[in-house]
Order: structure tokens, then C-alpha cells, then sequence
């Protein structure tokens, strides 16, 4: 009787212990799986910025002049396109946001100087200056070529 009491406690423990196995190797799975995913998706946005950078660039280069020479010399030949670059994105802010920030901060805070009444010249100013600081920073991007006029 003990012996069949010891072979079912036994067999119970060795399920028990295979079922946690494998609730570890399912977590594992999916924690590995979604390690998987996250990799793919980070490849597909690395091909898509590369490929709006390709974009970019030709069509930069489809606004200058191109120069195309074509040399052979004993079969070998050369080939040169004058014109083309690869651009980088740009990162940070533009002149037209650094412009308006600062314009409205100057611009509050001469409002608030010249009219003290319950900020109504700070409101008054602060947009006043924005709208300024974006012009002159807008002509600054399309000086610089951020942006195309």
C-alpha cells in the first residue's frame, strides 16, 4: 500500500515540475519572439528612412545641373555624376521654431512691461512675437536650404 502511495505522490511531483518547465519555455518563447519583432520592425524603419533619404536627395538633385561623363579606355570605362549627394536628416529645430519660441518669449515679456493689465499685454506680445520670430525664421530655413521655397 505505501509503494502505491509513493508511486502517485511521485508521478504528481514529476507532472508539477514538467508543467512549470514548460510555462518557463512558453515565457522564454514569447519574451524571445518579441525580441524578434522588435528587430524586425527596427530593420523595416531603417529601410524606410533610408528610402525617404533616397527620396530626398533625388530630388535635390533633380533640382541642380548634372554632369555625366562616360570614359573608356581599353574596355574599362568610368563613370562620374557631377550633382548627386546623399543627404542627412537634420535633427533638432528648425529656425522658424527657434524664432518663434524666442520671439514670443521677448515678445510676453514686453507686453507684460508696456501693458500691466491682468497679462493681456503679455498675451498680446507673446503672439505678436511668434508670428515675427517664425518669418524671420522661415527665411533663414529657406536661406540655409531646409526648406525648399
Amino acid at each position: 500500500m505505501v509503494a502505491v502511495f509513493a508511486s502517485c505522490t511521485n508521478t504528481e511531483k514529476e507532472a508539477a515540475l514538467a508543467k512549470q518547465q514548460a510555462m518557463v519555455a512558453v515565457r522564454d518563447s514569447l519574451r524571445l519572439d518579441s525580441f524578434k519583432r522588435a528587430e524586425i520592425v527596427e530593420k523595416e524603419r531603417l529601410v524606410e528612412e533610408k528610402h525617404q533619404a533616397e527620396l530626398v536627395a533625388a530630388r535635390r538633385s533633380g533640382n541642380t545641373t548634372r554632369r555625366s561623363a562616360n570614359y573608356s579606355s581599353s574596355g574599362s570605362s568610368y563613370s562620374n555624376n557631377a550633382g548627386t549627394s546623399t543627404s542627412t536628416r537634420r535633427k533638432g529645430w528648425s529656425s522658424a521654431a527657434k524664432g518663434t519660441a524666442i520671439g514670443a518669449g521677448v515678445g510676453a515679456l514686453g507686453g507684460v512691461l508696456i501693458d500691466k493689465k491682468d497679462g493681456r499685454g503679455a498675451v498680446i506680445g507673446g503672439l505678436a512675437g511668434a508670428g515675427a520670430g517664425y518669418i524671420i525664421g522661415r527665411d533663414r530655413d529657406k536661406k540655409s536650404g531646409r526648406v525648399q521655397p
